[in-house]
């Protein structure tokens, strides 16, 4: 039996998250997998559990490293890996049984480089349960090229840059030497960009397979304010820095629409509302004044597309300059 899947787990102390989640790969209809957890120093029991799995279970392995972030994480499960396919779920999500063979039904099918599905998140406050992509908004695709289909699915203005809705061809990630960016925050962002730049067939499915639970110990959802929000913030820029050159290295091979440049605006924006929310006054000025010194106003303008983004940009450098002023008047006072 050839083995079609590599499930990649990145996982950091998951706590009473992590049984759910092995509980739905274990169901998978799909049998024809290997599981590597990569253990990114966790140390609230979640590496104890993961090896008394991969004790029971011949499919399942665990990697063990000094926590070095969810990027590391990544590589190292994928330099690993042995399937024809790779996936990155979270270990604190769940899967449907149907989600990997429905995946590999279809990038068999089709000779896909990436074939991605919907999902739903779950909101563990209030059960409330929500698609990720409203199927009105981007509805299934036939097999279509990375670049037009990340132009689709960047219009629908519901997309998210997540690595987990989809599976993909390892050969073509290794052709492509499609890594994560170590240290970075959210890297998801310019690595699924890079991919749809490069992938040749892609195709979407707009059925819910994957179940994202949204709580308050995940990473992307942790309120971050003062010194921790400054150097949050710092990684988006890095991110816009990123998208930016992915843009300018792409020219020549593939047409550069304008979604491209609308999500590098999108997330320089994300920036400004995280200055109008920031509690603290120091923070505030720390990220305004290194939003002007990496160049971010000037970024924003040039890849504003469209009459209401464009709106918000003009809107935006207004507040930011007098944030800027206010800063420039303090720090003389002082």
């Amino acid at each position: 039996m050839s083995l079609m899947l590599s499930v990649i787990v990145p996982m950091h102390n998951v706590g009473e998250l992590l049984e759910p989640f092995l509980a739905s790969l274990l169901a998978q209809q799909e049998q024809r997998l290997e599981v590597i957890i990569v253990n990114d120093g966790a140390t609230d029991g979640s590496a104890e559990i993961a090896h008394s799995y991969a004790a029971r279970y011949a499919h399942i392995q665990v990697i063990d490293q000094v926590n070095a972030g969810v990027s590391v994480a990544r590589n190292r499960g994928l330099a690993a890996a042995r399937g024809k396919y790779v996936a990155f779920p979270d270990a604190d999500d769940l899967l449907s049984p149907a989600m990997y063979a429905t995946l590999i039904e279809q990038a068999e099918k089709h000779q896909l480089d990436v074939m991605q599905c919907n999902g739903e998140r779950y909101f563990e406050h209030n059960g409330e349960l929500l698609p990720i992509i409203p199927p009105q908004r981007l509805a299934s695709t036939d097999v279509i090229s990375g670049p037009r289909w990340f132009e689709r699915a960047l219009n629908s203005r519901k997309f998210i840059h997540v690595v987990w809705l989809a599976i993909y061809r390892l050969d073509f990630i290794k052709q492509h030497r499609l890594y994560f960016e170590p240290g970075l925050h959210h890297q998801d962002i310019p690595w699924t960009t890079e991919v749809m730049f490069n992938a040749k067939r892609v195709k979407y499915l707009s059925t819910p397979l994957y179940r994202q639970r949204v709580h308050g110990q995940s990473i992307s959802n942790r309120r971050r304010t003062g010194a921790a929000n400054v150097d949050y913030q710092r990684h988006y820029m890095k991110i816009i820095e990123m998208l930016v050159a992915l843009n300018q290295r792409y020219a020549d091979r593939i047409a550069i629409r304008p979604a491209f440049h609308w999500q590098i605006t999108r997330e320089a924006l994300g920036i400004c509302h995280s200055v109008r929310r920031e509690p603290e006054l120091a923070a505030q000025q720390q990220i305004v004044r290194e939003f002007y010194q990496r160049g971010m106003d000037v970024i924003m303008t040039a890849n504003a597309r469209g009459m209401k983004q464009g709106w918000h940009v003009l809107l935006w450098r207004h507040r930011l300059k007098q944030w800027r002023r206010e800063d420039a008047g303090y720090s003389q006072a002082a």
